[in-house]
Parts: structure tokens; sequence; C-alpha cells
């Protein structure tokens, strides 16, 4: 059995995988670190954050003030001293650069794009993979070189931010909607038909996902589908 490895994939506008221009990285990480902060306030807390003390209870009581974005942190190991699927590579930079292209506005976002990291098959809800986060920090260390002066070997320190698109969020966390993300050979009357056991109802997840073209889906985008009565 091959070994599942962390691939990586920019997304576009409308939050769709581009699959032209997905890698893999070269070894996996040992391992990753991720973090999330969740804020919650004392009640009554003034402006310098202290709390009046109230005899009656043991703790003061809470209230929810957000969550913080999840946050990644990959070390990834780089070494073409040896062929690459068969293919000889002399300058590591040729496969890291893939990680710094992530890092470079693209013109037509007008900003680096978002990316999605997966690792393996699918992992149980509210796991860690996917992530889609934009990166935050990049830190490359070249460690072996050949005669001429080309990097052989590197190891990236990659850190992460949540990036959630505000629509696709709410709608993830709307009780009145649910999602479906397409899958190959999907089409809209199908996915009508498998969750409201009715193909001809395909015009309200459309309208839904405010689809311009409903024959031609992408295949990785995450759609919405309203939850009928």
């Amino acid at each position: 059995m091959e070994l599942a490895k962390i691939e990586i994939a920019p997304l576009d506008r409308s939050g769709s995988r581009v699959e032209a221009d997905a890698f893999k990285v070269l070894f996996n990480p040992n391992s990753y670190s991720i973090s999330k902060a969740v804020t919650w306030t004392a009640l009554g807390a003034g402006s310098a954050g202290r709390t009046p003390t109230d005899r009656a209870v043991n703790a003061p009581t809470l209230t929810f003030g957000g969550g913080g974005s999840r946050s990644l942190t990959l070390e990834l190991f780089y070494d073409v001293t040896e062929a690459i699927n068969g293919v000889a590579t002399d300058d590591v930079r040729q496969e890291t650069n893939r990680m710094v292209g992530l890092t470079r506005i693209d013109k037509d976002l007008q900003r680096p794009p978002a990316v999605e990291v997966s690792w393996g098959a699918a992992p149980p809800a509210n796991s860690d993979f996917p992530f889609t986060g934009v990166v935050s920090n990049l830190v490359q260390r070249f460690t072996l070189f050949s005669s001429d002066g080309k990097p052989l070997r590197a190891t990236l320190t990659v850190s992460l931010i949540e990036f959630l698109d505000p629509e696709i969020d709410r709608r993830q966390t709307d009780p009145e909607f649910t999602t479906r993300r397409i899958q190959r050979g999907d089409t809209l009357s199908s996915i009508a038909a498998e969750t409201y056991r009715d193909p001809t109802l395909w015009r309200v997840i459309a309208e839904a996902n405010q689809l311009d073209d409903p024959l031609h889906l992408v295949v990785g985008r995450t759609l919405a589908i309203p939850k009928r009565s």
C-alpha cells in the first residue's frame, strides 16, 4: 500500500481546490502541532481585567467571547540527493518553491491564496484535516549543497492560520443548512435525490450556492444544502 502523503492545494475565489497547482510533500512530518484559542470573559470584569469577587460562588460566571482561528505548524523535510519518482533533481528549491508560491500575492485574488492541507483518508468529524488556512510564516533552512552551490536538502517550518470564508462558515454553522462536498460524477439532480429524495429540487441547491452554471460542478467545492421541512 502506498504511503499517504500530505497534500496541499491552493483554493480559488469560490473556495474550490485548484487541482492543477496541488502538490504533495516529499516526506511526511514526524509530528505536527495545532492550536486554537477560545475566549471567555468573567462577568463584571473591568477595563483592567479585575473581576469583583462573589463569596457565594467558587468562580465567576463566564461569558463566551468568540473562537479564535486554529493554527497549524508543520516541519517538512526535503532531500533531492536521490531521484524523486524516477526523476532526478539537482536543486531542492524546485520543490520548496511550491510552498514559497503560497506566500505570494495571486494577481486574481489580490492576496496570497488560501490552501487546503489534507492527509490520508477521510477523518472523523472535527478532526485536524483537512485544514483550510493561509500561510502566516515560512522559514526555510538549507543544510546540504552541491559543488556548484545548489541546495540539496532543506527543512521548512510552515505555520498556517485558519481561513474561513464568512458565508461558507455561516452556512456550516446555521442549523437551517447542511453541507455536501462535490465528488466526481455528481450532478445537482443526483445530490438533490440523495439529500431530498427528489431530484427535481436541484434548483434549491443552485440558488442557495449562487451557481451561475449548475451543469458544470467543480469537484471538491463544498455546497450548502438548505434543510427541507
